[in-house]
This record gives structure tokens, C-alpha cells and sequence, in this order.
């Protein structure tokens, strides 16, 4: 469901490259979209989800059915309250907004004025999709993983609804966009109500300030909000550096982003998606083999779809912004942009996806504080790194300086996963289990494999965009096929087998 609602993604994404490009009217929707967008990951998917899961499990094994439903209750009515009230601020407060997040539209106008008005479109997204976490994570406790997995692909529906049908009804298309992530966040809200119904999980909406899990819900989300989405922070203050280079970095930097949030996805999301309600119950029953082993499971199923991955965005990062992006109003040079994006982003691809798994590692346990003190750290770094590499690339007359901002990103996120991995190691809840040497050396065989084969195919840009859209994509799946199958041959030869990746059974 996760990769169906990627592959929808990917035609989102599309559409906008197409119709609208990389310049300052999709710059300014951009920006609009992506503070609700920020604060969805840091308030709802990353603070919320991760604080209210382990206290919804531990509820549930621990006390009884109406115990669970009052909780449910409590914590939506407070929920919203909170959020309307932060909507409402939001909408009011846009021009102060747009200001801290992308300074450097003050210096044209009609840009700045622009990006206010759509983010007053886009702002009450956040209220509708944060009450749509809550649901998908009283789903997930539940094991009904499939309908939280495929609600976004409500967003990109709606969103390419919108590019297409009432875009064109106004002067300034993105203004169409914009009433498309209003519709769409509604819409996440209003799926999930039956399945919620359906497990007799539906809440009845009250206040709750005073409830005791309540404030420990909140108690735990406080730190959540900044250490569980560092990733989005860094992008966002990368938004803010990119305001002030030249026009399109923002867009550049977007789609970029979105190509690597595909595998993100679909691999490193999922995974610690799927272990963060069994992590909560492990620890929960005192566990401590059995949460141990959950996580090095979860480690090297990421490792034997991560890194190939991640070698793949690289190698073939501008055969894919081509194939995707480059038709229209999409010029070459903007394929170049974006190309050197990705191709910084996909460095940090496995520091991004080894980041998401550990942290359910502390979440799970209630543990916030680490989290937050090793994303503090991570942050500092990849601002200075910021700063060093923009500032070299201007200094030396790189056409490409917002390439900088996604390299010290990827650098910063493997700051994020070592001190994860130290503070999981020396705490003595993670334990590697055998097999990681024999492991990493087939993985590598492979990708080495892979590599050589995806650089022949490769080719160069002007072989690729003299290609029609349908050769474009007939191409670059057959080499992506013959890369990850010889990539899993490789394993298959080098004595990998589906056993050798089974999670320890505990009684």
C-alpha cells in the first residue's frame, strides 16, 4: 500500500514538474505547502504517532476495551482543541510565517504576497491530517496496517485533481494547488472514519487536559516534535538558505527530496512503521531479547533493500529527473539542478532510513530525550556544514550551490544515526546478532555488481532527452530490473538466503 501510494506520489510529482516547473510562483507553493507539510511530520506523524502508540498498546494489553475507548476519546478532543487553535493562529499569522521560513521572498513582492495567500489555503491541511494520524495510529496498534499505508494516495488524487480542473480557473494556477492539499486533507480524515467504526475504535471527542495519559501523551510528544523529525527541520532550514539563491532552488531541491522519499517510503518508513506497535509490546512484557532482536531484524531487512537503493538514486539520479520531470515546462536546466540535488541527497539515503528505525528503538521504550540530544547535535553540524558548502560553491562560482544544502543534509543525518546506534548499544537494548559481517560483504558484492551495470546504462543526458516520455520509461525500468535483478542474483550466489533474514522466534 505504502509503495502504491509512492507510485501516485511519483504522478503528482509529474504533474507539477510538467504544468507548473521550477520558478517563483511554484517556489511560493512550495514554501506553503511545506510549513503545514513540516509541522504534519513534526506534530502528528513524528511527536504524536510515536508518544501515542506506546501508550495506546500498553492500554490495550493492560486494561479493558471502554478503557481503550475513553482514551481514544480524550485524546482526539484535546487533539483538536489544540489543533484548531494552532490552525486558526497559522492561517492569521501567514506573512509572519513566510517570513521566518523564506526571508528571502521579502525581496520580490508579488512572491511574498503570493506564498501568504496560498499558505492560508494550505495551513488547516495540518488540522485534518494530524487528526488523520490519530486514526491511523489506533489502526496500526490494531495491526490494520493496509488503510493508514494507503491513505496518501487521497493527497496525491487530489492534488492532481486539482492541477488539472481548477488550477486552470484562476489567474494564478498554484492557487488551485493550494484549494487541492484543503480538499485532500479532508478527505484523509473522512476514509479512515468507517474502518474506525468498523473496529468499534471510533472517538467521541472530549476535552481532556487533566487525564493522566493524556499529559503523559503530551509529556512525551514535547521532545518528539523536534528529535523524531530533525529530517524535516534541516530541509526546512534549507528552504530558508535556498530563499535567497536563485530563483527555482526551492523547486529544485523538492523534487529531489521527493525522489528519495520514494525508497524512503517505501522501505525505511514501512519498516519502522510496521516494528514501532511490536517494539511498544516487547518492552511492555520486559522483553529484552525480543526487542532487541526486533530492531537488528528490522536493521538488516533495511540494509538489504537500502543500500541498493541508495546506490541506484546516484548512479541513475538524471536518467530519473529526465524520465519524470523533463518535459515542458521543465527545461534541461532544471534537470541539472535537480540531477546535482539528488545525487547530494542519495549520500545520506541509508544515515535518512537507519535514523527512522532507531529512534522507534527509544520511542518505544518512552524515551525521548536521547533522540532530541543526538538530533540537536546532527542539526548544529549540518548547519555549519550549511554554511561551509554553500559557501564554497558561491565562492568558487558552482552553477549548483543548493546542491550543498542537500550534501550537509546527508552528512547531518549520518551524525543523527551513529549517536543513535552509540546511546542503543551502551543502554544494552541493542545487541547485533550474528551473521553482520557475512552480510555486509554480500551486500556489497552486489551493489558493486549493480553499480556497473546501472553506470553502462546510465549513458549521458542528451541520449536521454532525445528519447520520447514512453522510450524514457521503457528504458530506465529495464535497467533498474537488470540492476536489482542481478543485485539479488549476486546475493542468491553468495550464499543469501531467505532464512538468514527471519526474526529470532521468542516464546
Amino acid at each position: 500500500m505504502t509503495f502504491i501510494s509512492r507510485i501516485l506520489g511519483f504522478g503528482r510529482d509529474v504533474v507539477l514538474a510538467v504544468m507548473f516547473g521550477a520558478g517563483p510562483a511554484m517556489d511560493a507553493f512550495l514554501v506553503a505547502f511545506k510549513i503545514p507539510n513540516f509541522l504534519r511530520r513534526l506534530f502528528a506523524e513524528g511527536a504524536f504517532a510515536q508518544s501515542f502508540v506506546p501508550v495506546l498498546s500498553a492500554t490495550r494489553d493492560q486494561e479493558s476495551g471502554d478503557d481503550v475507548k475513553a482514551l481514544v476519546s480524550v485524546v482526539a478532543g484535546t487533539l483538536g482543541v489544540i489543533l484548531a487553535v494552532l490552525t486558526l493562529v497559522g492561517v492569521l499569522a501567514a506573512p509572519v510565517l513566510i517570513f521566518i521560513f523564506a526571508p528571502g521572498f521579502a525581496d520580490n513582492a508579488d512572491q511574498f504576497e503570493l506564498a501568504v495567500t496560498l499558505l492560508r489555503l494550505t495551513f488547516p491541511y495540518l488540522f485534518f491530517i494530524s487528526l488523520t494520524a490519530l486514526a491511523g495510529g489506533i489502526l496500526n496498534t490494531y495491526g490494520r496496517f493496509a488503510v493508514p499505508a494507503v491513505t496518501p494516495v487521497l493527497l496525491n488524487i487530489c492534488m492532481i485533481g486539482a492541477a488539472a480542473l481548477i488550477s486552470p480557473m484562476f489567474a494564478e494556477p498554484t492557487v488551485g494547488l493550494a484549494i487541492g492539499v484543503f480538499i485532500a486533507g479532508l478527505a484523509q480524515l473522512v476514509f479512515q472514519l468507517p474502518f474506525l467504526l468498523r473496529l468499534d475504535r471510533l472517538p467521541r471527542p472530549r476535552w481532556g487536559w487533566a487525564n493522566e495519559k493524556v499529559r503523559r501523551i503530551l509529556k512525551l510528544m514535547l521532545p518528539i516534535m523536534f528529535g523524531s523529525s530533525i529530517a524535516q527541520i534541516m530541509l526546512l532550514l534549507d528552504t530558508i538558505v535556498a530563499s535567497f539563491l536563485a530563483s527555482g532552488s526551492v523547486s529544485w531541491l523538492y523534487y529531489a527530496d521527493r525522489l528519495m522519499e520514494f525508497p524512503l517510503g517505501v522501505f525505511s518508513i514501512a519498516i519502522a512503521t510496521v516494528i514501532l506497535p511490536s517494539l511498544s509490546a516487547r518492552h511492555a512484557s520486559k522483553s529484552s531479547a525480543a526487542f532487541s532482536d526486533t530492531l537488528d531484524w528490522a536493521l538488516k531487512v533495511l540494509m538489504v533493500l537500502g543500500l541498493p537503493a541508495m546506490v541506484g538514486l546516484f548512479i541513475l539520479a538524471g536518467p530519473l529527473v529526465i524520465t519524470l520531470f523533463n518535459y515542458r515546462s521543465f527545461t534541461p536546466h532544471d534537470v541539472w539542478m535537480s540531477q546535482y540535488a539528488l545525487m547530494a541527497y542519495s549520500l545520506g539515503f541509508m544515515g535518512f532510513s537507519i535514523v527512522k528505525v532507531l529512534v522507534t528503538g527509544f520511542y518505544s521504550r518512552e524515551d525521548s530525550r536521547t533522540p532530541v540530544k543526538c538530533g540537536v547535535i546532527s542539526m548544529v553540524s549540518a548547519m555549519a556544514m550549511n554554511l561551509a558548502f554553500v559557501g564554497l560553491f558561491l565562492w568558487q562560482r558552482w552553477e549548483a550551490p543548493h546542491a550543498g544544502l542537500a550534501l550537509a543534509g546527508s552528512l547531518g543525518a549520518f551524525v543523527n544515526a551513529g549517536l543513535l546506534y552509540f546511546y542503543l548499544r551502551r543502554s544494552g537494548a541493542y545487541t547485533p546478532r550474528t551473521g553482520w559481517a557475512g552480510l555486509y560483504l554480500r551486500i556489497m558484492i552486489g551493489c558493486v555488481i549493480m553499480a556497473i551495470v546501472l553506470h553502462v546504462g546510465a549513458a549521458d543526458a542528451a541520449t536521454w532527452m532525445a528519447r520520447d516520455a514512453l522510450a524514457r520509461v521503457g528504458w530506465l525500468m529495464a535497467w533498474i530490473t537488470a540492476g536489482v535483478g542481478l543485485y539479488f542474483v549476486a546475493l542468491a550466489a553468495t550464499g543469501l538466503r531467505p532464512r538468514h533474514l527471519r526474526m529470532a522466534q521468542h516464546d
